[in-house]
């Protein structure tokens, strides 16, 4: 009976560290892998980045030195501000360091080396790496060739799965969950790489109701409107912003992208579709929320900045503390 009562008493304990260390510490299994698109990590999985994250956010001075001794390779072929400087912000603050380069004319890439080549010369300086390519399909060339983890920070025109945690983080800490939300997208659908990543990943969650906004040659791209309609998404096609406003919950705003065009008289005929200013958001919900993966150039107006319904620049700070806490699990790290 006493030696029945003893091993009680462990297991009691032995749970009750567990649940302690759930409480307090990333518990997730995503040491060693990467991230290329959305779909890499299940539900549960990203729920559990954006409870890191949160923990972060609620005590940032405990994640000081988690990083230390790890090196963060940020590969930029293509510009950035947001998101290289805040993936480099992201390490330094778990006490990390970085390495690499912000343009191709820094690089070999410009004396023509290939990009397995780069990947795998960066895997014997670095534990991790970050990289943003013009060509879609180059993060996962990247990945195929590397002995570290590789995150994708954009490739191309096909996805950028961080900006999408950032999103989607975003959109918790003010709505609480995913559910029965009606999302507005709105600019550049075709080539707009946030935007196939943030539908592919808002999909998965239950009730969630799209309005596309754009012009016609910049509508979604056919795969992924035959992938909403496949699952029985709700999804409705607009021109008309002023139209849609009134029903939704979360307006995510784009710029059209100059650089993804090959005809310069198309860009200028479309690169003032919409405009987001003060006087039409009269007519939005009160607790609209108004997002942006940013650059922003015209498409959203100044005057709109002081609205509590402008969220896009907490948006770009909630986006070092998302990759903070991938950062930890990808190297299997913990406070």
């Amino acid at each position: 009976m006493r030696r029945a009562v003893i091993y009680f008493n462990l297991l009691f304990l032995r749970g009750f560290f567990y649940a302690t260390k759930r409480e307090g510490e990333c518990q997730l299994n995503l040491k060693g892998r990467h991230l290329i698109q959305p779909m890499d990590f299940s539900i549960d999985e990203m729920e559990e980045l954006f409870s890191e994250a949160q923990r972060i956010i609620a005590n940032p001075q405990a994640y000081g030195d988690v990083c230390k001794g790890k090196l963060l390779a940020t590969l930029f072929y293509e510009p950035s501000t947001r998101t290289r400087l805040s993936f480099e912000a992201a390490m330094l603050r778990l006490g990390g360091q970085v390495i690499g380069f912000s343009d191709t004319s820094s690089s070999s890439a410009s004396k023509g080396e290939s990009l397995a080549d780069t990947i795998r010369m960066i895997s014997c300086y670095a534990h991790i790496a970050v990289m943003r390519h013009t060509k879609e399909g180059s993060a996962l060339v990247a990945a195929e060739n590397s002995d570290i983890p590789v995150i994708n920070a954009g490739d191309g025109g096909h996805h950028h799965p961080t900006q999408t945690l950032t999103d989607l983080l975003t959109i918790k800490l003010e709505k609480g969950d995913f559910k029965n939300i009606t999302v507005g997208l709105c600019g550049d659908l075709k080539f707009g790489r946030t935007v196939h990543s943030l539908v592919s990943a808002l999909n998965r969650y239950h009730n969630a109701r799209f309005i596309m906004i754009s012009p016609k040659e910049l509508r979604i791209p056919e795969y992924l409107r035959q992938r909403l309609k496949k699952s029985g998404t709700s999804v409705q096609e607009t021109t008309d912003l002023n139209q849609a406003l009134p029903e939704l919950d979360v307006l995510y705003m784009t710029r059209v992208q100059r650089e993804r065009f090959f005809n310069e008289e198309d860009y200028i005929r479309l690169k003032d579709s919409y405009i987001l200013n003060a006087s039409k958001l009269k007519a939005a919900k009160s607790d609209l929320m108004i997002l942006h993966p940013l650059p922003r150039i015209n498409e959203i107006a100044a005057d709109v900045d002081d609205d509590p319904r402008a969220f896009y620049f907490k948006q770009a700070k909630n986006g070092m503390y998302v990759r903070m806490a991938l950062l930890m699990a990808l190297l299997g790290v913990e406070v």
